[in-house]
């Protein structure tokens, strides 16, 4: 009895070890362990030598400005501590009216510079004057400095004296920011809508959609899918553009620094205007390279954008 209990105790280890998966761990070969350790010294200098570079300009940097003979009135008149403080507050609050002109016009240039996109690309010839005159904003208003259609608009459109229009500087820039940039943000779209195959619109056709439906459902999605990281960058300029308002006295965040530069005849607020500006535009920025980065993967990798 006990040789037998023995045998098929036996025999029952000999069928566990057959079994697949019993000792089916991973064993990474010497050769990859070795590559892999080499691959994380090389990181590893690489980092060390690009944060030993950085802090070498840095210092260098730091010493060719600070021993400059004109420093010590620069920094008095740039970088003074009790202005700064000052003027943060104000710019903050300034910020408020660059930001909600950002949201407002963001939208108003999306609407319309794809409204101006569709019209450019609309087929026939009844339809020549509508391309004709999107054409023609689009070539005026990319051509004209920003600046001076700001001042056409603030400055000029008040002088007319028009019964019922605005004569608010806020609103006048607003709707000069957005002339500006619907121009810019039309011919993305248009880029967009055209970079999509003609097949895309002749399959919507074959299944019985009408133009303006495999427009809609079936050439807008893909074209602005595509046209995400180009419309993000004009965003970002937008953002920093909403300080130009401020020609037509409206007090946002330059203007406010503006004011208080007047008053001291130190520059050191238009330093934290600046700054502030740049707080503000980081994350954008950063999220757009985010959004172009993980679609070129999903492209490489034969994904939907």
């Amino acid at each position: 009895m006990t040789f037998v209990k023995q045998e098929s105790g036996q025999e029952g280890s000999d069928d566990d070890s057959d079994m697949p998966g019993a000792d089916d761990t991973y064993v990474p070969s010497q050769r990859r362990i070795d590559r892999e350790r080499y691959k994380r010294t090389r990181s590893r200098r690489a980092t060390g030598i690009a944060a030993l570079s950085t802090l070498v300009t840095a210092v260098v940097l730091y010493l060719v400005v600070v021993n400059a003979p004109g420093w010590p009135r620069t920094k008095e008149t740039f970088f003074s501590a009790k202005y700064a403080r000052e003027a943060l507050p104000k710019v903050l609050e300034g910020l408020w009216l660059n930001v909600r002109l950002l949201l407002i016009c963001g939208v108003a240039v999306l609407v319309l510079g794809m409204l101006i996109a569709v019209a450019r690309t609309l087929r026939g010839p009844v339809f020549f004057p509508l391309r004709a005159l999107a054409a023609a904003y689009t070539d005026f208003f990319r051509g004209l400095p920003l600046i001076i259609n700001l001042m056409i608009v603030v400055l000029g459109v008040p002088a007319l004296r028009l019964q019922g229009v605005t004569v608010d500087p806020v609103l006048l820039g607003g709707t000069a920011l957005t002339l500006t940039y619907s121009a810019y943000v039309a011919e993305v779209f248009r880029a967009g809508i055209e970079s999509v195959h003609p097949s895309q619109r002749a399959a919507a056709r074959s299944l019985g959609l009408t133009n303006w439906q495999a427009l809609r459902h079936v050439v807008l999605p893909q074209a602005v899918r595509r046209q995400v990281p180009p419309l993000l960058n004009d965003l970002v300029s937008l953002q920093k553009d909403t300080g130009l308002v401020s020609i037509g006295g409206a007090i946002d965040a330059v203007r406010a620094a503006d004011i208080i530069v007047g008053r001291s005849l130190n520059y050191t607020p238009y330093i934290v205007a600046g700054l502030v500006f740049v707080a503000l535009t980081i994350p954008m920025t950063r999220f757009t390279d985010w959004v172009t980065a993980r679609m070129d993967r999903q492209r490489a990798q034969g994904g939907t954008i």
